[in-house]
């Protein structure tokens, strides 16, 4: 059981975290801009969080548990039931939502190498792994990856502030591709 000062510290540190991620990019906040405005000591921030990404997949963690939830047990197209093509398409508008509200949060959590080692990464592969064996897509293994990799936070920032997408042109895009893949 969390010590109850513990407790506040964590709640502080994820709060002024949050905030800062929010306000300027994680990639643009220090762990000590952390540790000041959360008001604590920077040992007890290292003792909690050892670096930046743990603090943003432990404020992306419930977003994500939520989808994760809606995917397990929502309704349909999201949730069981649908066919695979509507599922993915489902999920992608789904991911698109997540990374829109959150892309502060997801640059932080999932860049370059460590996207694959996240729980959630983990979580979003089993999926659409799923879907594309109920469709009988020959090698799932091989197209699972590829159809996550449009997800990438660093892809949809670069489609939305270079190439100045909306998220609703990129659902559409990513419905496509469901459709064609898993059609």
């Amino acid at each position: 059981m969390e010590r109850a000062d513990a407790a506040r510290n964590r709640a502080k540190i994820l709060a002024a975290a949050g905030r800062l991620f929010a306000e300027r990019g994680a990639p643009n906040v220090t762990m000590d801009d952390i540790a000041r405005a959360a008001g604590v000591g920077r040992g007890t921030l290292y003792r909690r969080f050892p670096d930046r990404a743990s603090i943003a997949v432990a404020l992306l963690d419930e977003h994500e548990r939520a989808l994760q939830e809606r995917l397990l047990r929502g309704d349909p197209p999201l949730g069981p039931g649908a066919p695979p093509a509507d599922r993915l398409a489902a999920f992608y508008a789904a991911m698109v939502e997540l990374l829109e509200d959150h892309a502060h949060l997801v640059l932080g959590a999932e860049t370059g190498r460590s996207r694959f080692e996240v729980g959630a990464y983990g979580f979003w592969r089993a999926h659409v792994r799923a879907l594309l064996t109920a469709a009988a897509v020959p090698e799932p293994d091989a197209l699972v990856d590829v159809l996550l990799a449009p997800l990438d936070p660093e892809v949809y920032g670069y489609q939305r502030r270079d190439r100045g997408l909306t998220p609703a042109q990129i659902t559409a895009a990513l419905t496509r591709l469901a459709r064609g893949t898993l059609s």
